[in-house]
Order: structure tokens, then C-alpha cells, then sequence
């Protein structure tokens, strides 16, 4: 099995949430444990040997609220990194966050540590708080949103995910206009998925879903390409980049083994979706392929060729491409998204398949009456597709 390299490493330094978000798929969001130091010495120096992590890779701190954890947690972590990296690898360090314990103090790690920040909210408060939610069943929007206005008072950039709900799919002018209204530049949607301990999906079960989020997302670009400023939208960018390379290799990560690497806060390794590192399914079992406090490199490969997992995603992949017209720039779907929506990843098309053919339709149309969106250039790389924190 040829390695290509690792782009993203999807760290857990806690499962633990402080909210309750009713869409979100990860289990245990009550644990209390952490990623020792001890522990993450090993990790690192042994993740940082690797042959897939050469030249450069991001961290992400998430699978939980990792801000739970206090600043000088991260302090030591990050000096502690920095450390075991080699001389010629850039490492990058990024958080996805539900925003609710943005302080001034983590605004200053932020700066000196160049961290990149997401944070996750869905729109405007009556949208935000029907799903997420405070553990005492009340709203967090007030909070999320004092987090971003604390980022904004420090001059941090930071991306917006929001996930689409049947609610905010009918509200896309009003979407824009929270995001405009409250110095939102760059947004990135998810819909609400059907996976892990979110076993039901209003979104997924939804029969007219696939039309609204196109006539969505129709509308919300529309509007946001008549703004004088540039309004960042992962969506667009992705698929303007997905046409403008038409022709060549497509790259998906999530279907190569070692693009993306997810460890949990005690040692445990996966591999494909980043999703899929703390879940279980009755086909695979567990999605761990080894513990980086005890397996070698070689070992956890061997493991990963040899499962069934992978040779499930190979037979998906081989029929995508004979079934579906988009594979040549989509690159096979979601792996996690054909496991809990399909009960296999040897399985084709699911609710995020047609959300990523509908983004396609929606930017094909809009190059036909606007020649010139193709040239618009997206960022260095659009922010992760992940489930929202």
C-alpha cells in the first residue's frame, strides 16, 4: 500500500462537551479524560516518524469542546510539540469551537501560537438554539456569540460552520444577513447527518431536503456575490476548485488511508473520516487501528490494508465510479456518511453525496450566467468538513 502524505491530524485532547448540541454524533461528550503529557510525548514523537507526515501538516484540536481545557494546558502542549517536530516540518495548529469559552486570554494564545479558529454556529439565535443547546436545555447562542465578538475586539480571524437544519434551509436572506450584520467573512455548511449517536436526521429523512438546500444555496450565493466585499463560502470555493481542475487526479482524503490521521485523548489511532474515530457499527466494530502508545507505524498499516474497512471503501469507490456522473470531482463520498446512512461503506450515494452534486448544479449554473465566478480564487485551502462542535 503506497502513503500519500497526511494532510490533517484530528487530535482529541478531551471528549468532554459543555453543551449538548442534540445533532451531534460523538458519544461520551461527559468524559473527563485528557490527553497526559506523558502520553502525548509518545504520540508525537512517534506520529512526527511517520512517512506520511513529511513537509507540513495541521493539527486540529477537536472531537469534543476543546476549550474546556484551560490555556496553559495548550501552552505546555504546544511547547511540548514544538519540541519533538522536526526541523523541516511545519506544523500548523487549528480549533474548532463552539465559542462559548472565548476569553481574552485565549485571544492572546491565539495570536501567539497562530492558531486558526472555528467556531460553530447556525445562524441567528432562534435558528442556533433549537439544536444547540446549553446541558440546562437553554439556548447557547448569547454565549457563541460572545465569543465572537471577542475575537472580532482582538482582531482574530476566524471561519464560521454552520450546520443546515429543515429550519434554516427556508431562511437563506436571513443567513446572510446574520453572518454580514455580525462581521462573518468566511462560512462553511454542513447538514445535520445521520451518524454515530445521531442515529435520525430530520434533514436526511427529509424528502424535499435535496431541493431546498439547492434552492438554499442558489439564493444565499446569489446574495452574497451581489455584496461590494467578498464574502467567503466554503461550498462555492470547493466546487469552483473542483471544475477549474477538472481532468486531473481528484483528491479526497477521506478514502486514502493516512491523508487524515485521528488520534483520541488516550492513544488511540484511525484513519479515512475523522469521524469515525470514536464510533462504533456493528459491520466494523471499532474504527481503531492500533494505540500510538504501543503500535509502530508498520503495524497500524498492516491493520488498515488488511480490514475490512478499507476493502469496503475500494468496492464503494469502484462503484461511485460506475454509477455516479459527479465522482470525477467529488472522489467517492464520505466513507462515515455510507457506513450510518447506508450500513456500509461498500455503498454509494447519501444525503451529503446530493448536497456536494446540488453545490455542483448550483455553481455550474451560476458560471453560465456569471462567466467570470470562475475566476474567483478561493483560500490557500477551504476550512475541514467536519461535524459541527
Amino acid at each position: 500500500m503506497a502513503h500519500r502524505q497526511t494532510s490533517l491530524l484530528v487530535i482529541q485532547p478531551t471528549p468532554f462537551c459543555n453543551i449538548d448540541c442534540s445533532y451531534c454524533y460523538l458519544p461520551g461528550r461527559l468524559g473527563k479524560q485528557r490527553l497526559s503529557f506523558d502520553a502525548a510525548a509518545i504520540i508525537f514523537r512517534k506520529l512526527f516518524s511517520f512517512p506520511t507526515i513529511r513537509d507540513s501538516v495541521t493539527i486540529v484540536w477537536h472531537a469534543g469542546e476543546p476549550l474546556v481545557l484551560p490555556v496553559n494546558y495548550y501552552e505546555r502542549m504546544f511547547h511540548l510539540i514544538k519540541g519533538l517536530q522536526p526541523s523541516n516540518l511545519r506544523v500548523r495548529h487549528s480549533m474548532q469551537t463552539n465559542g462559548t469559552l472565548i476569553t481574552e486570554e485565549w485571544c492572546d494564545f491565539f495570536k501567539k501560537w497562530e492558531v486558526g479558529v472555528g467556531v460553530s454556529v447556525d445562524g441567528p439565535r432562534e435558528l442556533h438554539d433549537i439544536y444547540r443547546k446549553q446541558r440546562n436545555g437553554a439556548g447557547s447562542f448569547e454565549r457563541t456569540y460572545q465569543g465572537l465578538r471577542t475575537l472580532q475586539r482582538a482582531g482574530i480571524p476566524f471561519h464560521v460552520i454552520s450546520v443546515l437544519t429543515v429550519e434554516s434551509l427556508q431562511e437563506p436572506e436571513k443567513m446572510l444577513q446574520f453572518y454580514v450584520e455580525n462581521g462573518v467573512e468566511y462560512v462553511c455548511f454542513n447538514i445535520e447527518e445521520q451518524e454515530g449517536v445521531n442515529g435520525q436526521s430530520r434533514f436526511v429523512e427529509s424528502r424535499s431536503a435535496d431541493a431546498s438546500y439547492r434552492t438554499f444555496l442558489e439564493r444565499f450565493i446569489e446574495l452574497a456575490m451581489k455584496r461590494s466585499q467578498y464574502f467567503g463560502i466554503r461550498e462555492l470555493d470547493n466546487c469552483l476548485s473542483a471544475i477549474r481542475e477538472a481532468g486531473q487526479p481528484v483528491r479526497n482524503d477521506q478514502v486514502e488511508p493516512f491523508r487524515i490521521i485521528s488520534v483520541d485523548c488516550s492513544g488511540n489511532v484511525s484513519t479515512f473520516s475523522p469521524e469515525l474515530l470514536s464510533l462504533q457499527h456493528e459491520r466494523y466494530g471499532s474504527f481503531k487501528f492500533g494505540n500510538l502508545l504501543e503500535d509502530t507505524f508498520e503495524e497500524i498499516a498492516t491493520r488498515v490494508e488488511k480490514s475490512t474497512l478499507y476493502a469496503d471503501i475500494r468496492v464503494g469507490l469502484r462503484q461511485c465510479s460506475d454509477a455516479c456522473a459527479y465522482h470525477s470531482l467529488c472522489g467517492g463520498g464520505a466513507p462515515s456518511n455510507k457506513i450510518f446512512e447506508n450500513g456500509s461503506a461498500a455503498s454509494t450515494e447519501t444525503a451529503y453525496c446530493r448536497t456536494f452534486q446540488r453545490s455542483i448544479d448550483v455553481v455550474l449554473n451560476l458560471i453560465e450566467r456569471i462567466p467570470q465566478a470562475l475566476a474567483r480564487l478561493p483560500p490557500e485551502r477551504s476550512p475541514f468538513r467536519t461535524t459541527s462542535t
